[in-house]
């Protein structure tokens, strides 16, 4: 959960214009580097990083393919910028890191736009606006508030906006950091933890399959999520422009009414 912005420009391959602008800046010799949106124009393939573990926005489904709200928001984005989404699930701890080591393009799997993530990344306008929920065991009484927290063992996934915001916020709890979603409500169903943070939109479709537990508490602290890339204005624009259309005409609010039964994009 994710666990921080962005006009008009050509899309599809009309990318190339963008493309041909930053050429124009690479020095004496007229040579840069390959940019994301150079190499994405060159392959018509734009690569995602995402968990696949991570449902109602990513996962696999009972056909073992991947499904969810952000499979079906990044399969839309790809196809307005007239590029084919190519998928590479990983740990959610590893994705900035292979972001950074350029095997992919661009992550979308809920990462939180922060001022600490946004001087490192360039992010796009948000595509979810959420916040953090408490979830506790059914019948469990006492964590249903931050404050609440204090002394508590409390799960979050590593790396992620939760771990940040539990260490920076809720001083005296007892932070435990998991790699998977699983792990860590095995650990809270079996009483070695006492709560866990995640996403409200994550947590409302969780604990209606999943009767053990329960949304304990309002969410707190809202937070918006974008397309997470390298420093690249022109694949920030293109971006952007793909969402702005992308809501323009209903399609983002049409994903995301299939996954939540509202609107949870704005």
């Amino acid at each position: 959960m994710r666990f921080p912005v962005r006009r008009q420009f050509l899309l599809g391959l009309g990318l190339g214009a963008a493309g041909l602008v930053l050429a124009g800046c690479g020095g004496e010799s007229g040579n840069v580097a390959q940019t994301g949106l150079k190499r994405i124009e060159a392959t018509k393939t734009l690569r995602i990083g995402l968990e696949g573990t991570y449902p109602p926005f990513n996962f696999q489904g009972k056909d073992g393919q991947l499904t969810g709200f952000e499979v079906d928001f990044a399969k839309a984005l790809a196809a307005q910028m007239k590029v084919k989404a190519e998928f590479s699930p990983s740990p959610f701890a590893g994705l900035l890191g292979a972001l950074e080591s350029k095997r992919i393009d661009v992550v979308i799997n809920q990462i939180t736009i922060t001022p600490e993530r946004a001087a490192k990344y360039d992010f796009s306008r948000p595509y979810t606006i959420s916040g953090i929920q408490i979830i506790t065991r059914k019948g469990q009484t006492g964590v249903a508030a931050p404050a609440d927290l204090a002394g508590k063992k409390v799960g979050v996934g590593l790396g992620t906006n939760y771990e940040s915001w539990l260490r920076a916020n809720a001083p005296g709890a007892i932070v435990r950091t998991y790699d998977d979603d699983p792990t860590k409500y095995q650990d809270l169903k079996a009483g070695r933890i006492d709560a866990v943070l995640n996403d409200r939109l994550v947590a409302a479709d969780f604990v209606k399959t999943t009767p053990d537990f329960v949304a304990s508490g309002p969410a707190f602290a809202s937070q918006g999520m974008g397309v997470a890339m390298l420093r690249d204005p022109a694949l920030k624009v293109a971006i952007d422009e793909a969402i702005d259309a992308m809501r323009a005409d209903g399609q983002l609010a049409a994903i995301s009414i299939k996954w939540f039964g509202a609107d949870v994009t704005k």
